[in-house]
């Protein structure tokens, strides 16, 4: 027989344990009646092993079933959700080996609770329905808790870039030129730069740049800033140097093929801001900043002058070296996206290394609390931007204590416009706990000029009586009132 995919031996070990359980046969009994042995029994049950012509006979003779029924890649009744699982693709796209997962550790979960698993099951993919959730949405999801479990910092992706950097000879630079990594890309992987390549495309102007593997041709958008013309580069490098096949040729993912490709382009931009900030002269730079008795906003925006980075590349290396040299273990980042023209926020992107922190993703469509300073930092550019003042980026600092709670947090946020979508603008926050490791290692932490604010996640969540931002009535906490009435008013009516 030839051999078979990890789902069809998946599937064919539940069908044998569900059959052999039924019938109530122990282990013992049915490797005896069935000539198999017990080991090679409990491998078959697990998904890893799928038997031979003649063992099969045995096993379903023993089970009192036909061969063709035991070897069918259908299953039935409570075990059907589990079909539609594997049918799905998730098990084998998503590498559970990252998350230190046994696919037979999964199966057997499964196999063991049949009903309570499906059930389950059914229930995420009616939710994932309900709330519109596709394929990417669990990628990037997989994604995120991975780089959570391993805060966000990964030794042999900056062993790859200081042995690129020693390679070419870089470190020798106090930032990386941007004509020397186009140098690299066109002479070592025959790159041709088109630096206006698509303003012929109009339907492809939000997109930053586009790869042509055909002509070897990457087609850069006209409107980007040096900036991110330089973490393109540097992208594209970390694409070759390390190798990465399964990849997208746009600068972000608009279709999202598999887990692989996700990782991939993570694995590239990880290399790319590892590149253009390097990791010892950046926890020198960040020790020094500490250090400082006072905030100073416009010494940390110098540091996006220093190595010529955006401040997603900036707030990405802080996650990186913060709390692996620093000893700053709980923090949050959050990127917001804020279109003036129809007043909303949207959270496309967030991180939480040590905990899960507020605020945090809500796929409800509520409000954000406008009292965090990722959102009323947006509010202060787009009035800048309306009076015609200023139209670059603009530096905040806020203690934030989360309502009902003593966890409170320090947060440094960088507000832009979005180029190339000029018509919406950007806020990056790193949200640093306020424990005895930041007191000490941040001078400034109690400077009178950092501004404090009681927040929330939501004002549909949120019970403060007198908020004048709030942007939205505490729905969902009125509605809790409200059963709590009624609950209390059927107790004294029932005694």
């Amino acid at each position: 027989m030839s051999t078979k995919t990890q789902n069809a031996k998946i599937i064919f070990g539940l069908k044998v344990k569900q059959l052999r359980v039924a019938q109530g046969l122990s282990f013992k009994d049915f490797s005896e009646k069935a000539g198999v042995s017990i080991s090679y029994l409990n491998e078959i049950e697990k998904g890893k092993k799928y038997p031979k012509g003649q063992k099969i006979k045995a096993l379903a003779n023993t089970l009192g079933v036909s061969e063709e029924d035991l070897t069918s890649g259908e299953l039935h009744n409570e075990l059907a959700p589990v079909g539609d699982l594997l049918g799905s693709n998730f098990l084998n796209e998503i590498p559970l080996e990252l998350f230190g997962i046994d696919i037979s550790k999964v199966v057997d979960i499964i196999a063991n609770a049949p009903t309570k698993v499906g059930a389950f099951i059914t229930t995420l993919v009616e939710l994932s329905r309900n709330y519109a959730l596709r394929e990417e949405n669990f990628y990037f999801g997989a994604l995120r808790s991975y780089l959570e479990l391993n805060s966000n910092y990964f030794e042999d992706l900056e062993q790859e870039v200081a042995d690129f950097t020693k390679k070419y000879k870089l470190l020798q630079y106090d930032r990386v030129a941007i004509n020397k990594l186009s140098e690299i890309l066109e002479e070592e992987y025959n790159y041709k730069i088109v630096e206006k390549g698509l303003d012929d495309y109009p339907d492809l102007q939000d997109l930053r740049s586009v790869y042509v593997p055909k002509t070897s041709q990457l087609l850069l958008n006209s409107e980007l800033t040096e900036v991110q013309k330089v973490f393109q580069l540097g992208k594209e490098l970390g694409f070759n140097y390390l190798d990465l096949k399964e990849r997208a040729n746009t600068s972000s993912l608009l279709k999202v093929n598999s887990f692989e490709e996700v990782l991939s382009h993570f694995k590239a931009g990880y290399f790319s801001a590892a590149l253009l900030i390097n990791r010892e002269k950046f926890i020198k730079d960040t020790e020094k900043f500490f250090a400082n008795e006072t905030w100073n906003g416009e010494a940390f925006l110098s540091l996006l002058l220093k190595y010529r980075i955006s401040p997603e590349t900036l707030f990405q290396r802080f996650t990186n070296v913060i709390p692996q040299f620093l000893g700053i273990k709980s923090l949050f980042l959050l990127r917001f996206v804020h279109s003036p023209a129809k007043g909303s926020f949207l959270l496309d992107k967030e991180m939480h290394i040590n905990g899960r922190h507020n605020p945090q993703g809500n796929g409800l469509s509520e409000h954000y609390c406008r009292r965090w300073l990722s959102l009323s930092l947006l509010e202060d550019l787009y009035k800048l931007q309306t009076e015609g003042k200023y139209t670059g980026t603009i530096v905040g600092a806020q203690k934030s204590r989360y309502y009902g709670t003593e966890d409170e947090y320090f947060c440094i946020t960088l507000a832009r416009p979005a180029y190339p979508s000029p018509e919406k603008n950007v806020s990056v926050t790193i949200g640093l706990l306020i424990d005895d490791t930041l007191r000490e290692k941040m001078k400034f932490l109690n400077d009178p000029s950092i501004s404090f604010r009681e927040v929330n996640n939501t004002c549909e969540r949120c019970a403060m009586a007198d908020c004048s931002e709030r942007s939205a009535p505490p729905i969902v906490i009125t509605t809790k009132e409200k059963k709590k009435k009624v609950d209390i008013a059927l107790k004294e009516l029932l005694g």
